[in-house]
C-alpha cells in the first residue's frame, strides 16, 4: 500500500505510518482543514462578513482579518492533543478542570450543548438562504414570479438611488436593459413594493426539498461525490468573486482605493449607523457576532480534531509507548497538521477579505443591508456594477454552491460531535458500534431539524448571527482549554518554542476580549 493511499484515510492501515517529509508528499496528506474551510465560506464569509461590510464600511477590516488569523493557534493546539492522545475534542474538554453536572460532563461540554443549539439555528438560516436562492432562480408559483419581479426592481431602484445613472445606463447595452426594466416597473407598479404583497412560500418549499434530499444522502452515507462537487463550486464562485472585485476597480464610484483599504487596517471602531447604513444597523455588534464564526469559529475549533482523527493522523502516530520512533512519528504528523491548518487559513482569510471589501464597497455605499427574505437578493447587488443583468444569475449560482456546501458538511460534523457528546455525558454506550449508529441517525435527523427552525423563524441572517454570538461567548473557554492542553497535556519532547507560546497567549487574549465584548454588547448594552 502506498503512503498516499494510507494517509488519505481511504483504507485502515493495520499499523502505524511514518510521516511524509517532502513538501509535495505533505500536501497530498492534508485534508481536514480543507473540509473545515469548505464549511466556513458559506455562512461566515458570504453572509456575516458581507453584512458587516455593509453596515460598517471599511472600518472593521482589521477585526475581520484578526478573526481569521488569531484562532488558528488554538486550533493547532486542539489538533496537537488529538494526534498524541487519540481523543476527540469533547472527551478532551471533559478533562479540563471545573464544575461537573452530576458527574456527567464538565462545564465546557454542557456549554458546548448550548452553542450547538445556536449552531443548528445557524444551519436553519443557511438552508433558508439556499431556499431563497432557488426561489429567486426557479420560482414555483405565479405569485413567486411576481414577487421576484417586484423585489428585484425595488432592490435595483434603491441601488440606482445612490449610484450615478451611468453605472447602469452607459456601461453596456445589457445595463441599458436593466434601466428599461426599472422604468417599466415605475410605470406599472408605482405603489407596489415587495412589502406590499404577500411573500410567497417558494423559499420554504425549496428549503424543504433541499433538507429532505440532504437527509437521505447523509443517512445512506454517500456524500463523497456531493462534497467534491461542492468544493469545485465553492472554488469556482470564489474565483468569480475575485474577478468581480478586480473589474470593480474600473468603476469610479465603487472601486476600492488604497487609502480606504489601509484605513480599514487601523484599529478603530465605526459609529452605530452612519451614512449609507441602515438606521437600525449595529455594525459593532454584527462584527462581534461575525468574529465568532469567520475563520475557525468555536464550532470549527471543536470539530477540526474529529476530521484529523478520521483522516488518520492519530492512528498513524500510534499509542504513546515512549519510544524515539513514536516521538518521530508524532512530530512528523503534527507538522502535516500544521501545514493543513495554516494552508486552510490562507484560503479562507483571502476569501473573507474579498467578501468584506465587496460588502463595504457596494452595499455600504448604496445603503443596502442583507436581511430577512431579501438577504440573498441584496447580496446579489454586489455583482451588479460589473455583471449588470447577469449579476443575479451568477450570484445565485455561487450562493447555492457555498451555502449548500456549508449546510451539508456542517450537518455531517454535527452528527459526529453530538453523538460523541452523548457518549461523554453517558446517554449512550461508549462503543464504536453504538456511536456509528447514532451518527447515522443524527445525520438524517439534523437537516430536518434545521428546516423546522427556519420555517419557525424565517430570518436567515439573524439565525446566522445568533450562532456567531454563542460561538463568540465560547471562544474564551476554548482558549483556556487550549492553554490547559499546552501546559498540562503536552509531552516535554514535543512542546513548541517560546514564540509559539507567545502567539498562543495573544490568541487566547484576543478570544477573551471578543467573548467579554460580545457579552457586554449583547447582554449588558
Amino acid at each position: 500500500m502506498t503512503e498516499t493511499a494510507e494517509a488519505s484515510g481511504t483504507n485502515s492501515p493495520p499499523s502505524t505510518l511514518d510521516p511524509p517529509t517532502r513538501l509535495f508528499s505533505i500536501l497530498r496528506c492534508i485534508g481536514p482543514g480543507l473540509i473545515v474551510a469548505g464549511s466556513i465560506v458559506g455562512s461566515g464569509e458570504l453572509i456575516a462578513t458581507t453584512k458587516t461590510g455593509a453596515e460598517a464600511g471599511f472600518s472593521l477590516l482589521w477585526l475581520i482579518i484578526l478573526g481569521c488569523v488569531v484562532k488558528v493557534f488554538a486550533q493547532i493546539e486542539f489538533g496537537r492533543y488529538a494526534i498524541v492522545s487519540g481523543k476527540t475534542t469533547l472527551r478532551a474538554l471533559d478533562e479540563v478542570p471545573g464544575p461537573r453536572i452530576r458527574g456527567r460532563g464538565n462545564w465546557l461540554v454542557w456549554y458546548w450543548v448550548l452553542m450547538w443549539i445556536a449552531s443548528i439555528s445557524q444551519l436553519g438560516g443557511i438552508v433558508g438562504g439556499v431556499g431563497q436562492s432557488l426561489a429567486i432562480s426557479l420560482p414555483l408559483t405565479e405569485q413567486g414570479a411576481d414577487y421576484n419581479e417586484i423585489a428585484d426592481a425595488e432592490t435595483l431602484l434603491q441601488f440606482q438611488r445612490y449610484a450615478p445613472d451611468d453605472i447602469v445606463v452607459d456601461v453596456s447595452s445589457a445595463q441599458q436593459q436593466i434601466a428599461t426594466r426599472k422604468q417599466a416597473y415605475r410605470d406599472q407598479h408605482q405603489d407596489a413594493t415587495p412589502e406590499g404583497i404577500s411573500a410567497p412560500n417558494d423559499a420554504a418549499i425549496w428549503a424543504t426539498v433541499v433538507a429532505l434530499i440532504t437527509s437521505v444522502v447523509l443517512w445512506v452515507g454517500r456524500y463523497g461525490l456531493i462534497q467534491s462537487l461542492s468544493t469545485i463550486l465553492v472554488t469556482s464562485f470564489t474565483l468569480l468573486t475575485i474577478t468581480n472585485l478586480f473589474f470593480l476597480q474600473d468603476q469610479p464610484d465603487f472601486r476600492v482605493s488604497l487609502s480606504e483599504f489601509f484605513s480599514g487596517l487601523k484599529f478603530h471602531l465605526p459609529d452605530s449607523g452612519g451614512q449609507g447604513a441602515s438606521e437600525t444597523a449595529r455594525p459593532i455588534g454584527t462584527a462581534l457576532a461575525t468574529f465568532g464564526i469567520i475563520g475557525v469559529g468555536a464550532a470549527e475549533l471543536v470539530v477540526y480534531p474529529y476530521w484529523c482523527l478520521e483522516k488518520g493522523y492519530a492512528r498513524f502516530v500510534g499509542t504513546d509507548d515512549g519510544s524515539p520512533e513514536w516521538l518521530q512519528r508524532a512530530s512528523g504528523w503534527m507538522r502535516v497538521m500544521r501545514v493543513d491548518a495554516w494552508g486552510a487559513m490562507l484560503v479562507y482569510t483571502f476569501a473573507t477579505i474579498i467578501f468584506y471589501l465587496l460588502g463595504a464597497a457596494i452595499l455600504h455605499r448604496v445603503g443596502l443591508n442583507p436581511e430577512k427574505d431579501n438577504m440573498v437578493r441584496t447580496l446579489a447587488v454586489m455583482f451588479v456594477p460589473v455583471f449588470s443583468e447577469w449579476a443575479s444569475a451568477i450570484f445565485l449560482f455561487g450562493a447555492f454552491a457555498v451555502l449548500y456546501s456549508t449546510y451539508f458538511v456542517a450537518n455531517a460534523s454535527h452528527a459526529r460531535t453530538f453523538s460523541d457528546a452523548m457518549c461523554v455525558v453517558g446517554l449512550i454506550g461508549d462503543d464504536p458500534q453504538t456511536r456509528e449508529k447514532w451518527i447515522r441517525w443524527l445525520s438524517g435527523a439534523f437537516p430536518l431539524l434545521c428546516l423546522l427552525i427556519y420555517l419557525a423563524f424565517p430570518a436567515p441572517a439573524q439565525l446566522v448571527l445568533l450562532s456567531g454570538v454563542a460561538q463568540g461567548v465560547m471562544l474564551p473557554m476554548l482558549a483556556a482549554a487550549a492553554l490547559y492542553f499546552r501546559y498540562h497535556r503536552s509531552r516535554a519532547e514535543l512542546t513548541p518554542g517560546v514564540l509559539w507560546d507567545i502567539m498562543l497567549w495573544l490568541s487566547a487574549a484576543a478570544m477573551l476580549v471578543t467573548g467579554a465584548w460580545t457579552v457586554a454588547e449583547k447582554f449588558l448594552g
